[in-house]
């Protein structure tokens, strides 16, 4: 092979792994600050969006999140998830990072879950706000239900509410979506226990109390 064939073979592999590098790494805007790529630097800006996501986020999204390449987002999470399990020679963190839905989201572990509930209940004050009580309505009725679909029938945004009533252990997570990570809602015993009912079934119907549309027809008809 000549100095020339040589030459030219090794800028097209040169360009090849630029380009694979190039494709790693998710799209930012232009105007989006440079991010450190060491894995400590990674890791650490992953805790911080896991720290305020509702939903479990897939790979790709915390990727575009703190503007790395996949793999390395992917090597965080798990460095992470050994270091919360007290694998690294540190304590075993009272929380979890978890894969659901084919999606990543911090948990309280099951262990503590009573601690928190308790400690939830002492902080909630004794009655429920109209928009909490409207929003578990919505859920009792039509259960298994998502908080986008929540918000979407109550027109507002349900975060904080559904928040108050997980704490109040009024209403738990289902499962989640397996393609878009979503998290279905659905009410508990508690519910019943505080209706006093002992099935869903006992809920009175809403369509005798909904309108019909018959208000004003043969009015519009007669026009």
């Amino acid at each position: 092979m000549t100095d020339d064939a040589s030459t030219s073979s090794a800028t097209e592999t040169s360009a090849r792994e630029t380009d694979a590098a190039a494709s790693a790494v998710p799209d930012v805007p232009d105007d989006t600050p440079t991010r450190p790529a060491d894995p400590v630097s990674v890791a650490r800006r992953l805790e911080a969006i896991l720290l305020v996501v509702e939903e479990p986020q897939s790979l790709v999204s915390l990727a575009a999140a703190v503007a790395a390449p996949v793999a390395a987002v992917r090597q965080a999470v798990e460095s992470l998830v050994a270091d919360y399990d007290g694998l690294t020679g540190g304590p075993r963190r009272g929380f979890e990072l978890r894969e659901v839905g084919g999606g990543w989201r911090l948990y309280v572990r099951a262990e503590h879950d009573d601690v928190v509930t308790e400690f939830v209940n002492t902080q909630a004050p004794s009655r429920l706000s109209q928009a909490a009580l409207e929003t578990l309505a919505v859920i009792a009725y039509k259960q298994p239900v998502t908080r986008g679909q929540v918000a979407s029938i109550r027109a507002v945004n349900v975060d904080s509410v559904v928040r108050t009533l997980l704490g109040r252990g009024l209403i738990t997570e289902l499962f989640a979506d397996a393609e878009t990570g979503a998290i279905h809602y659905g009410t508990t015993d508690a519910l019943l226990v505080n209706l006093g009912i002992n099935s869903l079934d006992e809920l009175p119907h809403i369509s005798p109390l909904l309108d019909d549309g018959a208000d004003g027809f043969e009015e519009g008809i007669g026009r």
